[in-house]
């Protein structure tokens, strides 16, 4: 009896063990899933040039840093939901963005927050202009990535280049561009012109390509970004390559 006994509580321990192993595959699975969806869908805060980046400060620097110019836009990473706007001591003004993917964005050294608490937002929305507020130096912004939410002690911190991809102290980022794994994509400023794009840009419409803004398009075209909103219904300052816009 005993032996019976002791042969059902192996044999139940072994399929414990066998359950524990496969749900802990599937957890697995959908991780690496979950992880893979969103550096396939984020994209860069904002223009400028990398000055600061994540474990600096002798590992107290939580985030990244991006420099720019005054009133830069900064952009909605992913879709959303604003946690907080408001302004702090430390971080100036800043919002606090919760996404689908529970990551919790933050934006800070806001120059103006356009967005209020509980606003749902889309990707590419402009939620402020880049600035200085707070405990900053120069004009520039601060984005930080934390895991399922921020804590005070930023326990769940992650490096934002995880996601965006990778980028060094000195290069330069482009705000509405999707990651690409490991590569990023420069500026428009720093990409030139060529003979068959101009030829494009006298006709009525122009094919956006990688790296360009409303902004560039404007200058290229002589055309306010406004009215290029306009023309083409966009409500934000977001494009993708390929996209066809009206100019004329």
């Amino acid at each position: 009896m005993r032996d019976y006994i002791k042969r059902v509580l192996i044999a139940l321990i072994m399929a414990l063990c066998v359950s524990l192993l496969f749900l802990g595959g599937k957890h697995s699975e959908a991780s690496m899933k979950e992880d893979k969806e969103v550096k396939d869908g984020w994209i860069w805060p904002a223009d400028g040039v990398i000055s600061d980046t994540y474990g600096t400060r002798m590992g107290k620097h939580k985030g990244i840093d991006i420099a720019g110019k005054l009133n830069t836009p900064v952009l909605a990473v992913e879709d959303g939901k604003v946690e907080k706007s408001y302004y702090s001591n430390t971080y100036g003004n800043v919002v606090f963005i919760k996404h689908p993917s529970h990551f919790v964005t933050v934006y800070a050294h806001l120059n103006k927050r356009n967005v209020y608490k509980g606003q749902i937002i889309k990707q590419g929305t402009v939620i402020g202009k880049m600035g200085k507020t707070g405990q900053a130096t120069g004009t520039h912004l601060h984005f930080e990535t934390h895991q399922q939410e921020w804590r005070y002690d930023k326990k769940f911190a992650l490096d934002p280049e995880k996601i965006l991809g990778k980028a060094e102290t000195g290069e330069t980022v482009q705000g509405g561009i999707a990651s690409r794994v490991d590569d990023v994509l420069e500026a428009s400023t720093h990409i030139k012109l060529l003979n068959e794009d101009k030829a494009i840009v006298k006709k009525k419409q122009y094919i956006v390509r990688q790296g360009d803004t409303l902004y560039s398009i404007s200058r290229t075209s002589n055309i306010s970004v406004n009215r290029i909103k306009e023309l083409n219904h966009l409500s934000t300052d977001l494009i993708k390559p390929n996209q066809i816009l009206k100019v004329k």
